[in-house]
């Protein structure tokens, strides 16, 4: 005897999908030495530190037992939410288990790429006047596709890519933010507090906005912008997006 059930009735449905995810790789199982670098780290970009969800890779640490409630709750103090642990040894899966996290087994590395290590790309000469008066105030061009796991910056002026931001990505500038293309990951402008700077995109599907610390989510944006050509910018010290079409 079969039973059929009505999906109108169902309370959900299991479905596949690859969603971005920031990896914070542990190179010290020392909560302290964690919080002071997260410390460091918030005042640079504070609006990355917005209940990000974050996946803790133990796979270079050799401690079979870590603190790893005092890890996530340090983590949690600075609004990153960890959700995971990828790696570790027997001990750490349980305790990941035992806290409500999910564990992963270790990458085979051959798609894991450092945000802190991405190795800096020679500012080729600009091509538009926008990106003359960027590289002539100290800004930076990147041309290409910045990719997922990938983060791009521009610490002492605007940051102009020529090309797509891929989900997962994120490109940072003290100034304005230049894309030439489909900005899908995270643009935050004006790190140093610049509340005039600005971004612009040829097509936004972005997961985070930020300007000087003001930041939407895409499910903030209207979705009447998404996949438009967009400016952002702060007005009355608000967020706001306005189609440049």
């Amino acid at each position: 005897m079969s039973l059929k059930v009505d999906r109108a009735d169902m309370a959900f449905t299991f479905k596949g999908g690859m969603l971005p995810m920031t990896v914070m790789e542990l190179a010290s199982a020392d909560p302290e030495q964690i919080r002071e670098q997260l410390s460091g780290k918030l005042s640079q970009s504070p609006a990355f530190f917005q209940h990000t969800p974050v996946v803790l890779s133990v796979e270079k640490l050799d401690e079979p037992h870590l603190a790893l409630e005092r890890i996530c709750a340090v983590c949690r103090t600075h609004k990153l939410l960890p959700v995971a642990v990828r790696g570790g040894a027997d001990p750490v899966k349980q305790s990941a288990w035992a806290l409500g996290l999910g564990w992963f087994p270790p990458s085979d590395g051959a798609r894991a790429r450092s945000l802190e290590e991405v190795p800096p790309v020679e500012m080729p000469a600009a091509s538009t006047p926008e990106a003359a008066a960027s590289v002539a105030s100290g800004g930076r061009i990147y041309r290409g596709t910045v990719r997922s796991g990938q983060q791009v910056s521009a610490p002492d002026g605007d940051l102009v890519v020529i090309g797509a931001v891929n989900a997962g990505a994120e490109v940072l500038a003290a100034g304005s933010i230049h894309v030439y293309g489909a900005l899908r990951g995270r643009a935050l402008a004006g790190i140093h507090g610049d509340t005039d700077a600005g971004i612009f995109c040829r097509e936004l599907h972005a997961e985070l906005l930020s300007v000087a610390g003001n930041y939407k989510r895409l499910e903030d944006i209207d979705p009447h912008l998404l996949g438009s050509s967009v400016q952002v910018a702060l007005r009355d010290a608000q967020l706001g997006i306005t189609s440049l079409a």
